[in-house]
């Protein structure tokens, strides 16, 4: 076993099974995909830690076990169709792709969507597709979804994004509310969406999803 797999196994064990993340097909899709492929070459000696890694400018893999709980919570199947919305060089999508029968892995920043494109061949990963859009906008050409996943912190979910999910469809993500994260389900039920909150969270915020400041006189 490689100093790699044996870090991911700690991670496994140490960081997702603790926070009450036991959904056996999420941990083994975790165990299966190599996190250290998808950060810079510089940081992977650190790619297992439960801290967001900056993988561009602004950019950041989210930390594992507030990703392994927002799978389990939107609980992605083999016939699912995902959107996996700021993709960043990958990694989500390839941890998806291990889930869901499809994924759209959506990206609006070129040099982490030509990346992503690069690594998600590498590893072999045929069923998920690297599209390059603005985040806010989701990409319907390809929907509906069974599945949304938003890797990054909120001000709102868009309607636009909401109105990409299939009947039954999940949309998982975190909300800022008041200044405290809180991730949260979205669910479409014959056309009704409902929102619960799932738990508090903490993640560096995805661009172009900020509400514009209001200005009182």
């Amino acid at each position: 076993m490689t100093n790699y797999a044996i870090a991911r196994d700690h991670m496994i064990e140490g960081q997702i099974k603790p926070n009450q993340v036991s959904d056996p097909h999420v941990l083994e899709a975790f165990r299966h995909t190599a996190r250290e492929v998808y950060v810079p070459a510089a940081l992977r000696g650190v790619a297992y830690v439960d801290e967001s890694i900056e993988i561009a400018p602004g950019r950041y893999l989210m930390e594992p076990r507030v990703f392994a709980r927002l799978l389990q919570a939107a609980l992605p199947g083999a016939g699912d169709v995902v959107l996996d919305v700021g993709s960043g060089s990958g990694y989500s999508a390839a941890v998806l792709a291990a889930l869901a029968g499809s994924v759209v892995a959506l990206e609006e920043d070129g040099d982490l969507a030509a990346r992503a494109t690069a690594l998600l061949a590498e590893s072999g990963l045929a069923n998920a597709e690297v599209v390059k859009g603005a985040l806010v906008d989701g990409c319907a050409g390809h929907g509906p979804y069974q599945v949304i996943v938003l890797n990054g912190q909120v001000d709102e979910v868009p309607q636009a994004l909401l109105d990409q999910l299939a009947d039954g469809g999940r949309l998982v993500g975190v909300e800022r509310l008041g200044g405290v994260g809180k991730a949260v389900l979205y669910q479409k039920d014959q056309g009704i969406v409902g929102r619960r909150e799932l738990f508090d969270a903490s993640v560096a915020p995805l661009p172009g999803f900020a509400k514009p400041k209001s200005f009182t006189f």
